[in-house]
């Protein structure tokens, strides 16, 4: 069954840095474009000229689930222009210039960061990985139009394999449900390499799963009342839950301090001085403007690929 095909006009959009700088992890380079999985879609995403081109391995009607996971429609330039004026700040936004925030589905998003705590991001993407080779639902193979037929890889091929040259690579299963996960042993989860994080998820799962806890509820609450809702499941901390609020919820104001963060804070603004975790949280609550998330997306993404 043939997919489908989009060209989305967008200006100053970098797929590359979006796509690679911790706030997914489950996209793969190929041939100059980038392939992933959004809900149920199998996506390849290129960019050209004119903007971003998508194609899909199953038709498509409306892509209005692209657009919200790209955030294709917003106006980035007046975002960029509520950044505090400084020099640390000038220079993250030039050195990550195109650098944009997605709006993840919040399952997902907070699946994933749940696995994120203490790993790197590359340890996060094998974890997260797994668990959906293990217990995502299949996606049936297929290929964008652009790419020629000898160039995909089989159903059968194994992961390590399908980084090779000319390969799709093979993401080929959905991120599973919480209710999936939640019926699933903490061994098993374990078996993911996903260690003491294991039951923090399986705890997670089975409170949405088991409905006492409602994702859609944080959407409507202020930004401290929603960080306070999420903090409710396990394993889910303050930076945690400004992950999953500016990622998923689209809390910009929300800003995850990490250890990259706290790094390229401490060198950029208060270089050679001792500062207090407690400071540092305060001035990044009231530093960075109503956009402080998007702001912290060039810090974290400068400090980690620019400055380390």
């Amino acid at each position: 069954m043939a997919g489908s095909e989009i060209l989305l006009r967008v200006r100053d959009y970098d797929l590359a840095a979006t796509l690679d700088s911790g706030q997914v992890f489950r996209w793969q380079e190929y041939q100059g474009g980038w392939s992933g999985v959004i809900g149920k879609h199998r996506v390849w995403l290129t960019r050209v000229r004119e903007g971003i081109r998508a194609e899909t391995a199953a038709p498509v009607k409306d892509w209005d689930w692209l657009r919200g996971f790209l955030q294709t429609e917003i106006d980035w330039a007046a975002i960029l222009e509520t950044f505090p004026d400084d020099a640390p700040m000038r220079a993250a936004v030039a050195a990550c210039h195109g650098l944009r925030v997605l709006r993840q589905d919040p399952w997902e998003c907070l699946a994933s960061f749940i696995l994120s705590s203490t790993k790197q991001i590359v340890q996060i993407r094998q974890i997260i990985s797994l668990l959906c080779e293990r217990f995502g639902e299949p996606i049936a193979l297929g290929a964008p139009a652009s790419l020629p037929a000898a160039s995909v890889s089989c159903a059968g091929t194994r992961r390590q394999d399908a980084g090779a040259p000319g390969n799709v690579p093979a993401l080929f299963h959905l991120f599973p449900s919480a209710e999936k996960i939640a019926a699933a042993t903490e061994s098993e989860l374990r078996a993911c390499k996903m260690g003491f994080r294991a039951p923090h998820l399986l705890a997670a799962a089975r409170q949405i799963a088991g409905g006492k806890f409602d994702l859609d509820r944080p959407r409507h609450l202020s930004l401290p009342e929603a960080r306070a809702e999420l903090m409710k499941l396990r394993g889910v901390g303050g930076k945690i839950a400004d992950c999953v609020l500016l990622f998923a919820y689209g809390f910009d104001g929300a800003f995850p301090v990490d250890v990259w963060v706290e790094r390229a804070l401490r060198q950029l603004y208060f270089p050679g001085r001792r500062v207090t975790a407690k400071r540092l949280r305060h001035f990044a609550a009231t530093h960075f403007g109503p956009h402080a998330g998007c702001a912290q997306q060039y810090l974290f993404h400068y400090r980690r690929t620019k400055m380390a």
